[in-house]
C-alpha cells in the first residue's frame, strides 16, 4: 500500500505544472528544441527528490515514535496551514528568468518542491515506514519510486504539451492547479493529523 500511495503521489505531483514539466516544455520552446525539454526533466527530478529526501531522513532519522508522532502533527499542521495559505493567497510563486544551468534548474525544482509542499505531503508514508521499523532505507525507496513516477508523469505531460500543443493552447485551456493542489495540501494534512 505504501508503494501505491508513493507512486499515486508521485502521479499527482507529476500532472501539477509548478513541480517542473512547464518549465521544462517553455525551456525547450524558447530554444525550439526538445532536447532541452528532455534534458531539463532530470535535473527538475533531481531537486524534487532532494526535497522529498529532506522529509524522508527527518523522519527516518528520529529514533523514536514520539519523535515521529511530533513530525507527523507538526507536518499535519504545516500541511494544513499552507494548504490554506495558497487556497486564501492570489500569490503566485516567481523566478527571474528560463535561463538556467541544470544545478540551478535543480535548486528551483528543489525550492518549488518544498515551497510547494512536496515532500510533507508524503509524511504518512513516512512515519508509517518508521513505526514497522524500516524508516532510513524504506523513505530512501519511498522517494525514489514517488520521484520516479513524478518523473514519468511530468516527461510524458512535457513533450506532449512540447510537440502537441504548444504554449498557447496552455494559456487558452489549461485551467489553474494552485487551487486543486492547495485542497490537496489540506486534505493530506488532515490525514496525516487524523493518524497522529
Amino acid at each position: 500500500m505504501t508503494t501505491l500511495t508513493a507512486v499515486l503521489l508521485g502521479a499527482f505531483h507529476g500532472l501539477n505544472p509548478a513541480m517542473g514539466w512547464l518549465f521544462a516544455v517553455a525551456r525547450g520552446l524558447q530554444e525550439r528544441d526538445q532536447g532541452v525539454v528532455l534534458a531539463s526533466l532530470p535535473a527538475i527530478a533531481a531537486g524534487h527528490l532532494a526535497s522529498v529526501a529532506v522529509v524522508a531522513l527527518a523522519v527516518g532519522l528520529t529514533g523514536s515514535l514520539v519523535t515521529a508522532t511530533a513530525l507527523t502533527v507538526l507536518g499535519g499542521v504545516v500541511l494544513v496551514g499552507f494548504g490554506l495559505w495558497r487556497l486564501l493567497s492570489d500569490r503566485h510563486f516567481r523566478w527571474v528568468g528560463m535561463r538556467l544551468s541544470h544545478p540551478q534548474l535543480a535548486a528551483w525544482s528543489f525550492l518549488m518542491s518544498s515551497a510547494h509542499g512536496a515532500g510533507l505531503m508524503l509524511i504518512p508514508l513516512f512515519t508509517g515506514l518508521h513505526a514497522e521499523g524500516r524508516s532510513l532505507r524504506g523513505g530512501v525507496e519511498v522517494a525514489a519510486l514517488h520521484t520516479l513516477a513524478m518523473f514519468a508523469v511530468a516527461g510524458a505531460i512535457a513533450i506532449v504539451v512540447y510537440r502537441v500543443a504548444g504554449l498557447t493552447v496552455l494559456r487558452r485551456a489549461w485551467f489553474n492547479v494552485d487551487r486543486m493542489w492547495a485542497l490537496a495540501l489540506v486534505v493530506a494534512g488532515g490525514l496525516t493529523l487524523a493518524q497522529a
